[in-house]
């Protein structure tokens, strides 16, 4: 088939920017991808977006949007896009069933996706307790006693936001070191309610509703191994995103982690008519307002784009 506007993933980046195409007759086709509504779906209220007094649900949130691309003439797919071609406009792309998709122009909205341990109890807990969002959910736990996973920057800096809240702060790092730079180290240090635990693991959470503590190993696989309880309120994830942008990598240039690039920071990439929105391309706000904003840019880009043609 053949589109104006393919647009790939279906967060905030991605339903805006279906909203901004739709409105301006580009008849977008859009892939929501394994995850549709992406990592808000993950978070139980949303408090921080505007225009929502009092909170709204994540999942609905998505759904609202959703609707209001559908409503100006979105094609929404619930498939996800596993191939591109960006060797020559215009572009081709194909779903998991196999169809293929001629577009114009590609708004790529894939998101990233938030490492987590692994372990059983992350999945048994999230959103009740387990959380890789600091800014969005640390709120929730005003005057509690949280933990943060992770030994850098990310870490640092959501142990010392989550300290102005929250009552006591663990930082669980794995190393007997911070890999932060050395500002952060010095701040995470200074505060008083930061407790830092070096070189401990962590193997377990436990709680009736909810999380209420975790299991820890301290100095693993060496002869003073001990296992260590701690009780917390919260336990938060700052071990690093993934953006998901496997699939463009031979087309698009992504940083050493895997973010695509921006051309001078606009939604704009090195192929005319392929831009991007929201958290693929976001290593440092990472917001829902952030990735709706992106997502406006990327449709007004692609509009701009056509017109010129």
């Amino acid at each position: 088939m053949n589109t104006k506007c393919l647009i790939i993933g279906s967060g905030p980046a991605g339903y805006t920017a279906a909203i901004y195409a739709s409105r301006a007759n580009l008849s977008p086709v859009e892939y929501c991808g394994l995850q549709p509504g992406g990592q808000l779906t993950q978070t139980t209220e949303v408090e921080n977006f505007p225009g929502y007094p009092e909170g709204v649900d994540g999942n609905q949130m998505m759904m609202d949007l959703r609707q209001q691309a559908e409503r100006f003439g979105t094609d929404i797919r619930d498939g996800e896009i596993v191939k591109v071609d960006f060797s020559e406009a215009p572009y081709k792309a194909w779903d998991d069933a196999g169809e293929e998709i001629i577009a114009d122009t590609v708004i790529i909205a894939t998101g990233a996706s938030a490492k987590y341990l692994g372990l059983p109890d992350e999945t048994k807990y999230n959103g009740n307790g387990v959380s890789a969002c600091a800014t969005c959910d640390g709120f929730f736990y005003r005057k509690k006693t949280v933990a943060v996973v992770g030994g850098g920057d990310t870490a640092c800096e959501d142990a010392l936001y989550l300290s102005g809240l929250c009552k006591k702060v663990y930082l669980i790092v794995r190393k007997n070191y911070l890999r932060a730079s050395k500002v952060m180290q010095q701040r995470v240090m200074e505060r008083e309610n930061i407790e830092i635990l070096f070189e401990h693991n962590t193997v377990g959470l436990f709680g009736e509703n909810g999380v209420e503590g975790a299991h820890l190993v301290k100095r693993k696989g060496e002869a003073d191994e001990q296992m260590v309880d701690i009780a917390i309120d919260g336990f938060f994830l700052a071990i690093g995103h993934k953006p998901n942008t496997d699939i463009f990598k031979e087309w698009l240039d992504t940083d050493e982690v895997g973010y695509l690039k921006k051309i001078d920071g606009t939604p704009k990439t090195k192929i005319p008519g392929v831009f991007v929105a929201g958290d693929c391309a976001d290593p440092v706000y990472r917001q829902a307002i952030s990735a709706a904003g992106t997502g406006c840019q990327a449709a007004i880009e692609a509009e701009r784009y056509l017109l010129n043609q």
